[in-house]
């Protein structure tokens, strides 16, 4: 070996055989990876996550591992409650001994958790949290690469203003660190642009949504956003729809759970016309890596395309594993200096952190979310409109930039 070392470099991962200099690890190297996989989380999202970090741990290993070792990806069901979140982190780092945490779905088993692997010195890269204050907070070990909540609600607040004739908008939304900021900066947006919104909380883990469905319905709005994770988002468009107020009723905008097509149609029959809001480049502009992964995915699960979240996922475990090797070390902080600097080719693309220790968000004049925050992940809108459809084949409509089709409004 040469006094560079010998990297084996493979699909993008930037994993290595032992070089020199590096601190000896213990094998193998464990990473956690956080999913929902009880109820009352978004255990179909938890699932795809899983077999994404999964897939990660196949490809890391089969490049190399990290300091020559193989990698372990500790699988945590966090069952998207907060009040187990903190345990949870507590026993991946005391007792299964990881050295960073990578997934994670529910905002606020993000909020509740990270406190305890930044005062651990553990590094977290969060996978899908959208809540802002998860960065926001500026904690030295914390980092993420799903979009900030505030940022793609407009997402939702833009597409909704498209539609003819808008005046007024119904949103259901879980009590939740995801569900009530999403909620706030939706209506925000939408009075900017001269609509009214009306909001209607429900507790994580709801079946029965009849009575808010009466109330949504009494109010008479022009276009309905769910702002729910898992099985809820299926139960209220169902019963929506059978009130008259679905997705073939009027413009109505399912929650992420809708990218999952196959279940999507299973649960919500009328599900038909429903917008959904998609992380993520269009499919025809997928690196090789989000390909292969999407081939081995379908493969696994029987499921016609991988999710968002599960890109996310799988990338959150790549990029810890490169931070390592480029650390030379399974120490926290020589990890959050590589990562700092790092520059991972992931699925979702060019995966980096601009904003940390070495230059604060204030500098280019934005707020603390943007700590250790990637800026980049693309934000579209899609529409269904065949029955059965695939989220991936399904046209997008917005942004322009990436749009594939146009949408069709229902009429009420």
């Amino acid at each position: 070996m040469n006094k560079a070392g010998v990297f084996l470099i493979a699909f993008g991962l930037g994993v290595s055989a032992l070089p020199l200099g590096a601190s000896a690890a213990t094998c193998p190297v464990k990473i956690g990876g956080l999913a929902p996989l009880s109820a009352p989380g978004a255990v179909g999202g938890g699932e795809a996550m899983r077999d994404a970090m999964l897939f990660a741990e196949r490809d890391i290993n089969a490049a190399g591992g990290v300091l020559g070792c193989k990698v372990k990806v500790v699988i945590a069901d966090t069952e998207g409650l907060p009040e187990k979140a903190s345990a949870i982190m507590e026993k991946l780092i005391t007792q299964d001994g990881v050295v960073a945490v990578g997934g994670g779905y529910h905002s606020s088993v993000g909020v509740a958790s990270k406190d305890v692997a930044n005062n651990r010195k553990i590094p977290v890269v969060f996978a899908e949290t959208w809540n802002d204050t998860i960065t926001g907070d500026k904690q030295k070990y914390i980092f993420r690469i799903a979009p900030l909540s505030s940022w793609a609600s407009a997402t939702l607040w833009k597409a909704a203003l498209l539609v003819p004739n808008i005046k007024k908008v119904a949103i259901l939304t879980e009590n939740t660190d995801y569900g009530i900021p999403a909620a706030e900066e939706t209506t925000k947006g939408l009075k900017s642009g001269g609509v009214d919104a009306v909001t209607f909380g429900v507790d994580i883990g709801t079946q029965d949504y009849s009575g808010i469905v009466e109330r949504i319905k009494a109010a008479d709005p022009d276009y309905v956003i769910v702002l729910a994770t898992g099985e809820a988002g299926y139960n209220f468009a169902q019963q929506a729809a059978d009130a008259g107020i679905g997705p073939q009723d009027i413009p109505f905008q399912a929650g992420q759970v809708a990218l999952e097509s196959k279940a999507w149609w299973e649960n919500v029959p009328d599900g038909n016309m429903a917008f959904v809001q998609r992380i993520g480049t269009p499919v025809n502009l997928w690196n090789k890596k989000a390909l292969k992964l999407n081939k081995d995915y379908k493969a696994k699960t029987g499921k016609g395309a991988i999710e968002s979240y599960a890109l996310e996922a799988y990338d959150s475990i790549s990029i810890l594993a490169q931070a390592i090797n480029e650390a030379k070390s399974t120490d926290g902080a020589k990890i959050v200096a590589a990562l700092e600097g790092i520059s991972h080719e992931g699925t979702l693309g060019r995966i980096y952190f601009p904003y940390g220790t070495k230059k604060d968000p204030s500098a280019d004049g934005k707020g603390d979310e943007w700590w250790h925050q990637w800026p980049d992940p693309a934000m579209t809108m899609i529409q269904y409109q065949k029955e059965g459809q695939e989220s991936t084949d399904s046209p997008i409509v917005w942004p322009d930039a990436y749009k594939t089709g146009p949408a069709i409004y229902v009429k009420k």
